[in-house]
């Protein structure tokens, strides 16, 4: 991914609000087939890390994106996005 097409999916991600929350029991497998099944209807994911979650965000971030097949877009604070190009539901168009 260039940094001019990650830009734009900054932006696209900056009107979204979190699909997900990530509490104190941390990134569960089942936190993950959630964010997985979540990628075959949309491209864009906001994911949101509550303060009671002593996991790292960026290492999380990582973690997600390897299993489930998609990029890291950012990690700004406690939020992460992550994008997954979809075949059968392409919506996002990237430059």
């Amino acid at each position: 991914m260039t940094s001019k097409q990650r830009a734009y999916l900054k932006g696209l991600a900056m009107n979204i609000e979190p699909v997900f929350q990530i509490g104190k029991s941390g990134l569960t497998p089942e936190v993950t087939e959630a964010v997985r099944e979540t990628f075959n209807t949309r491209e864009l994911v906001k994911i949101g890390v509550l303060k009671n979650c002593g996991e790292d965000p960026n290492a999380m971030a990582e973690m997600i994106a390897s299993r489930t097949g998609s990029q890291v877009v950012q990690v700004i604070g406690k939020k992460i996005v992550l994008y997954k190009e979809s075949n059968e539901h392409k919506k996002i168009i990237l430059p």
